[in-house]
């Protein structure tokens, strides 16, 4: 079965990413202004280089990082699927632009019985739903669920890519809480043609989907809020240049700083409203969230959170309900 309810159903089915990077040849601090100071993807020496060949010893790491969250995953009863590796003829089609197959959230994402390819704004993105691909051949085509893709965005040049047409829709940015579906907007992720194109796609279905304009340094809206079980937030309020959505606006907040933020402190997981998964530099944040009774598990996520990504960036859920 297919079906996500809401951010913090019990989650049933999961996939989780893989650890695979590849530089492209150029690479443009600016548009990557969404990552910490500790991060390797911005470095000009890297470029054109494949992650694994330049830092061998951090890339082990980071494959032990999506290891140890799959056991605890595992640990909860949760059914996990990894996509394949990136084939050497995939890597070569995206030398230039580079290659990624790192974080299963933005590729594509799941709203009810809907299974939904997006379409990515930075271009060593754009083939990262090649590998998932085989996983729905075994999982979603079998299933009774809508299986749609995003249209592919237009073709723009190097200029400021906050003013690429797209449209563009990335997973990172859609949150879902029953029928209600928050989509973020910095400029950098999904525009808001990508979201016209989502609430017409999902209106027949009963959804009501709102646009979110977000602080142009936060990539998506999941690095600015995660929503850890009904009436419980953890937030950045700085980040959310329309104030945080009305209907959230009463929900209990732990909040966070534009700078904690940026290290992915909202990016946490829940597995169930009782469980949440972060990364133990949040000690702070899962001790509040303890106060609630929620019990939190942690994995150290420092090679993940460098590349802009943590824990729900790793994972797309595919069964997610009460």
């Amino acid at each position: 079965m297919i079906y996500v309810e809401d951010e913090f159903a019990p989650l049933q089915k999961v996939i989780l990413a893989v650890s695979e990077f590849g530089f492209p040849n150029e690479i443009r601090a600016e548009d990557l202004r969404f990552l910490s100071d500790t991060n390797t993807e911005s470095d000009p020496a890297n470029a054109g280089k494949d992650f694994a060949a330049v830092y061998p010893e951090q890339q082990k790491a980071w494959d032990l990082e999506r290891t140890n969250f799959a056991a605890v995953l595992e640990k909860y009863d949760v059914e996990v699927f990894r996509p394949r590796p990136l084939t050497d003829l995939e890597k070569k089609a995206g030398a230039e632009d580079g290659y990624a197959n790192f974080f299963v959230r933005d590729p594509f994402f799941t709203v009810g019985n809907a299974v939904i390819e997006g379409s990515l704004r930075f271009l060593q993105r754009r083939n990262e739903i090649l590998p998932i691909r085989d996983i729905f051949e075994t999982q979603v085509y079998p299933d009774e669920c809508l299986y749609v893709a995003a249209p592919k965005p237009a073709i723009n040049d190097h200029a400021d890519l906050s003013n690429w047409h797209g449209p563009f829709i990335e997973g990172g940015d859609v949150l879902v809480l029953g029928k209600r579906v928050f989509v973020g907007n910095s400029g950098l992720a999904s525009n808001s043609l990508g979201i016209r194109w989502l609430a017409k796609l999902l209106k027949p279905y009963g959804y009501q989907v709102e646009e979110v304009r977000l602080h142009p340094d936060i990539l998506h809206l999941d690095c600015a809020l995660g929503l850890i079980r009904e009436g419980l937030m953890v937030v950045c309020e700085e980040a959310f240049l329309d104030g945080v959505p009305e209907y959230l606006r009463y929900w209990n907040k732990i909040n966070v700083t534009l700078a904690e933020a940026g290290q992915l402190a909202t990016n946490g997981l829940p597995i169930n409203p009782d469980v949440y998964v972060t990364d133990p530099v949040f000690k702070s944040i899962g001790d509040k969230l303890s106060l609630y009774g929620i019990h939190v598990e942690y994995i150290d996520f420092q090679i993940s959170r460098s590349f802009g990504g943590s824990f729900r960036c790793s994972t797309q859920p595919l069964l997610r309900r009460f």
